[in-house]
């Protein structure tokens, strides 16, 4: 019978210092550095982003009527 070992890989300790440090500089640019918008520009966008949804189904929505138009017209033609 052979016995077969499987070397497994230990993270020392100066890796998770790494990753650690890492997380800890990342708190601190989102909590201090990063300038989060206010509540009224984040409802400004909002109201921006549907009514920009809105004008965008409203275009498919007349591309798609106009082509099944056609394509009915096109396929009475044929009958």
């Amino acid at each position: 019978m052979i016995r077969v070992r499987i070397l497994v890989p230990v993270h020392n300790r100066k890796e998770m210092a790494k990753v650690s440090e890492y997380i800890k500089e990342s708190y601190i640019e989102l909590t201090e550095k990063v300038t989060w918008p206010t509540w009224r520009e984040l409802q400004n966008s909002a109201v921006l982003v549907l009514v920009a949804a809105f004008i965008i189904a409203m275009i498919i929505l007349v591309m798609d009527q106009s082509i099944h138009y056609v394509l009915d017209l096109f396929y009475k033609s044929l009958t």
